[in-house]
């Protein structure tokens, strides 16, 4: 065999196992596409649900993409886009109680009513965030806020698991560009996980049982 000709078919086995590679991603990309809009466009909903990441200070403050996301919540209860806001996270985390430190961020700095803020502290991975979201606090239909490099596979999980979802996505006010790079490639490589725990429907790590606290706080 020539060299040429094994380069050549070293380099359409490379192709073909990109393409592999990439499909979960490609999923993603493709479920989300047509259900994105900038804040002042979304459509009016009765929920958004907020997706938590790191906190700082102790655990009681949202670090700089976290507070991005709750201020563009925030932007969208108060042009009544959206009534509840369902703060989504790990109350448990490692750098501190994300829903905690969300509900407080939006209830104080942002002026969110507070009875309009329901938290899930178990909301521990972007697919638990959605199917519990669904099956505990019976969202049907919901805005998704988290950064742009997060959101087509937040919302093309969500719309697998029965959410009509669209996604706005979040400020990230000091951000630099070598960190959303690298957030950039980490979801790229979640995409995998997402697709295989979506087609083999994992139960979320935590059961628990039907809440009311979306439902009262459309009613209050």
């Amino acid at each position: 065999m020539s060299r040429w000709r094994l380069v050549r078919r070293v380099a359409v086995l490379g192709l073909v196992c990109l393409l592999l590679v990439s499909l979960p991603w490609i999923w993603t990309t493709g479920a989300a596409r047509g259900h994105v809009y900038a804040a002042d466009e979304a459509p009016t909903v009765d929920v958004v649900i907020v997706l938590g990441t790191a906190v700082t200070e102790g655990g009681r403050q949202p670090g700089i993409r976290l507070a991005g996301r709750l201020e563009t919540a925030a932007e969208l209860v108060h042009s009544q886009r959206a009534r509840v806001v369902l703060v989504s996270g790990d109350g448990n985390g490692t750098s501190g109680d994300e829903t905690a430190a969300m509900a407080d961020h939006l209830s104080g700095q942002l002026g969110v009513d507070p009875q309009r803020i329901v938290a899930d502290p178990y909301g521990l991975d972007t697919y638990d965030s959605c199917r519990r979201a669904r099956e505990v606090y019976g969202v049907e239909r919901a805005l998704i806020v988290t950064q742009s490099y997060h959101l087509s596979r937040a919302v093309a999980l969500c719309r697998h698991l029965g959410i009509d979802a669209a996604g706005v996505p979040a400020r990230c006010t000091g951000c630099g560009t070598g960190l959303l790079l690298e957030k950039a490639v980490r979801d790229y490589l979640a995409s995998g996980k997402a697709a295989w725990d979506a087609i083999r429907r994992r139960p979320p790590a935590v059961d628990s049982p039907a809440h009311p606290g979306v439902t009262d706080a459309l009613t209050n």
